[in-house]
């Protein structure tokens, strides 16, 4: 196993491990640090996602959205193009089915798009981070090939990204790749980093 690899497991566990009072206070204190910052509350447009593996859960937004008037996403599988993703609206009227990795996603038929460049802010999980603001995902890239048009070679405009994370998840220093998207900021249960 390599070093990210290894580094990806241990993370994974880590956050696991967190009991389920541990995850709750950590979900209220993402949801009071989000709620204050202006990117957020000038975002019309926002998508984010479903807690898995231990993920912190940024579910207590949605109320805070939906109150505010915030159009509300989630990330699904693109069903042709491999490793990108769709974001298809999401309220508390959307049924959900799981998708291959079992993770929680509504249904894609007949389901109306919003395409990555047209969200305001995207709240997006990460296995580990550092206070560069580097992001360590799952392996599978959905969120870098979907951003790519972000990439730190082109300035075109979009989405702000912001990665969530529990504190425990930050390491001393990330290695970089050429294809990883550069996010505007991570915020943690107890800090928040750039952006």
């Amino acid at each position: 196993m390599n070093p990210r690899q290894q580094l990806r497991q241990d993370i994974r566990r880590k956050r696991r491990a967190l009991t389920r009072t541990e995850q709750l206070r950590a979900a209220k204190r993402l949801h009071a640090q989000l709620c204050r910052r202006p990117d957020f509350i000038r975002a019309r447009h926002i998508a984010l996602y479903l807690p898995n593996d231990g993920e912190i859960d940024p579910r207590p937004l949605l109320e805070s959205c939906w109150k505010m008037g915030k159009k509300t996403y989630l990330p699904v599988l693109h069903p042709i193009l491999h490793n990108r993703l769709w974001f298809v609206p999401f309220d508390r009227q959307t049924k959900l089915v799981r998708n291959i990795y079992k993770i929680e996603e509504p249904p894609i038929i007949k389901a109306p798009r919003r395409p990555p460049w047209a969200l305001d802010l995207v709240l997006l999980p990460l296995v580990a981070f550092d206070a560069d603001g580097n992001r360590m995902g799952m392996g599978g890239g959905y969120y870098d090939r979907t951003f790519s048009f972000k990439s730190r070679r082109q300035s075109i405009p979009g989405p702000k990204l912001i990665g969530l994370a529990h504190e425990l998840q930050r390491v001393e220093r990330l290695p970089v790749e050429n294809w990883d998207i550069p996010l505007a900021g991570i915020i943690s249960d107890q800090a928040s980093y750039l952006g």
